[in-house]
């Protein structure tokens, strides 16, 4: 993270982006440099301001958040993505970690746990609404399963745990590959290889896991 963290704010609600920016421009080392009001915007601007951070709404005119996510991942892969909704369907929250985001809070609760949830972002790690993370864990997997699954992980090599760890924070495999000093040919060898023997199929059942198991903390 660089020492001011430059912010790009989507969603169609002027008078909402007005009360964020004011929010987010009075904490030190935060500076939002865009707002969209639109999908189209929103791309367009990811790519020209080279934002650290999204706050992206999931409802946007004619381009919605779940589709945006993988786009914005490709056009400004550096940008961590933060949802910001009024969803509390646990399957949008999946959906939207499956496509790429780092984070998701809920509107109603924007004036008490955004600026910690940017900042838990920004340091690339991954943060879930508490209302919200019992839901997404809860009934993923039958005990005999997660068992199973638990018994796999350990038989994992150090390396390939390590990686895991971390594609379960939200760094990218450049970033993974530079903190622990390898190629990011090898991370995505590790990564696969893990994935692979863990029975696990995307990003979102490994973050899922990785809460499930204490890997990671959902703040």
């Amino acid at each position: 993270m660089t020492d001011t963290a430059r912010i790009l704010l989507a969603d169609d609600h002027a008078v909402l982006r007005a009360g964020l920016r004011l929010m987010l421009a009075s904490q030190p080392g935060l500076e939002v440099v865009g707002e969209a009001a639109s999908g189209a915007e929103t791309l367009g601007l990811a790519e020209t301001l080279r934002p650290n951070l999204i706050l992206l709404d999931l409802s946007m005119p004619a381009l919605g958040g779940l589709e945006l996510l993988p786009r914005l991942c490709k056009i400004a892969p550096s940008a961590r993505i933060l949802i910001l909704t009024m969803h509390d369907d646990p399957q949008y929250l999946r959906q939207a970690l499956q496509n790429g985001a780092s984070g998701y809070v809920l509107k109603k609760a924007a004036d008490t746990e955004l600026i910690a949830a940017v900042r838990a972002v920004l340091r690339g790690e991954i943060y879930i609404h508490p209302s919200l993370t019992r839901s997404l864990i809860e009934g993923l997997l039958p005990d005999t399963q997660i068992t199973q699954t638990t018994d796999q992980w350990e038989a994992l090599s150090g390396r390939e745990k390590e990686a895991l760890r971390l594609v379960a924070l939200g760094y990218t495999s450049a970033e993974i590959a530079e903190q622990l000093n390898l190629s990011a040919k090898t991370v995505e060898t590790y990564r696969a290889r893990g994935m692979e023997k863990l029975g696990l199929r995307n990003r979102a059942a490994l973050v899922r896991f990785a809460l499930l198991q204490g890997l990671i903390s959902p703040e």
